[in-house]
């Protein structure tokens, strides 16, 4: 079921033309419409606001690439020679699918819509029915926002976000008492194997950050996959978005809070008592970081550091908070001391940032095996996995 009116509530699904995971996401809609007994008011939204999305040109790149890998692990259609669709397009496809929100079969619908779109076929694009889009965004808009959310491929139910195919499992897991007879769960988790059996002794790069609550989520996660694998692990921190002069809106701050509480517990990882170590307690962490690296126990601290800020409520711009996630990873006294000394990790982050950048990437955690490309997020360790096995497998 689909419809305009912003004031409605319920099972509602946000979809935004020009993204690539809402070409997915409005597959998956379908699939979920068949399998559930429940029907989902369809909205249709813009690109999100610049604070939201802090680098356009290399989102746009990045999520073309991620939505490819996502599409062939959820068994979805995206063609492999799409190209981000013109300005032009995106206004055609966006008047299509303002008049798909009459329709009953929406999602069948957009998916039409959607293959044309990316697929560049203008002639397809152009027999669709076509309406007004402006009004329907607008309106659109302001109930994500209310609601507290900022991008397009999201679904929300009974107060709960759902981001795209990433998220979808947890939006069965409440909807799992509506579920048909005959139908299975719709999303696939995305997770690391338990493989012991390959060695790919290549170098695992992590871009972390310490005010980035997805990097705790990452950290042991990802040095235990370097381990697993036999590859080498290489910390490569970088300074938060924040303090590059790259502001987050609050819907976003609240969202990732939220998401990153419920991956904890899935995950088993503590988390909730935190306190926010923007400004001077990541500089602090930074020093100390980069004096614990030269001593080689840079994963120890980054570990300790980042479960203190999000899960133990340790204040890092305190001697006493600072020395106590300091000591539990086997620095002394004059390692902090000498660390807090040494402005050289600022250049070290910068260099490290510029890096981030060559891979089409600006955010963390973010990952690197040997010279493949790079992925963001802490749920992308499963791609990461494949390209460790991907690796060994070229040696």
């Amino acid at each position: 079921m689909a419809g305009q009116d912003a004031g409605a509530e319920g099972a509602l699904y946000f979809h935004q033309a020009d993204d690539p995971y809402s070409h997915l996401a409005v597959q998956m809609l379908a699939r979920l419409e068949q399998a559930y007994s429940l029907s989902f008011r369809s909205h249709l939204v813009p690109q999100p606001i610049d604070s939201a999305a802090p680098d356009r040109e290399r989102l746009s790149k990045w999520s073309l690439t991620d939505a490819r890998r996502l599409a062939e692990a959820h068994g979805l259609s995206l063609p492999e020679s799409a190209i981000h669709p013109t300005e032009a397009r995106t206004s055609m496809a966006q008047e299509a699918l303002a008049a798909a929100l009459e329709q009953p079969d929406f999602a069948r619908i957009a998916t039409a819509i959607g293959d044309a779109l990316w697929s560049a076929d203008d002639a397809r694009l152009a027999a669709f029915p076509r309406s007004a889009a402006q009004p329907s965004m607008q309106m659109a808009t302001d109930l994500r926002q209310q609601l507290g959310h900022y991008l397009g491929a999201v679904f929300h139910y009974d107060g709960q976000w759902h981001w795209g195919p990433d998220r979808l499992h947890y939006l069965e897991a409440q909807l799992a008492s509506q579920r048909r007879p005959g139908n299975e769960p719709v999303a696939r988790l995305m997770q690391e194997s338990d493989r012991t059996d390959v060695h790919s002794p290549v170098t695992l790069d992590f871009f972390l950050s310490f005010r980035s609550p997805y990097t705790y989520l990452a950290a042991r996660r990802a040095r235990a996959l370097a381990s697993r694998y036999g590859a080498t692990f290489r910390l490569r921190p970088v300074l938060p978005m924040v303090m590059r002069g790259l502001p987050v809106p609050r819907e976003k701050q609240v969202y990732i809070v939220r998401d990153c509480w419920r991956e904890a517990m899935r995950l088993g990882i503590p988390f909730g008592r935190s306190v926010d170590p923007v400004g001077l307690g990541v500089e602090r962490g930074m020093g100390v970081l980069a004096r614990a690296m030269s001593l080689g126990k840079g994963e120890d601290f980054a570990e300790s550091f980042l479960s203190g800020a999000f899960a133990e409520a340790i204040d890092a711009t305190t001697d006493e908070g600072l020395m106590a996630m300091a000591l539990r990873a086997g620095l002394s006294d004059a390692d902090v001391k000498a660390g807090l000394a040494d402005d050289g990790w600022r250049a070290v982050a910068e260099a490290n940032r510029q890096e981030l950048l060559s891979l089409d990437l600006w955010g963390v955690p973010s990952f690197r095996v040997g010279d493949l490309p790079g992925h963001w997020g802490q749920d992308r360790l499963w791609a990461v996995e494949q390209d460790l096995i991907a690796a060994a497998d070229r040696m």
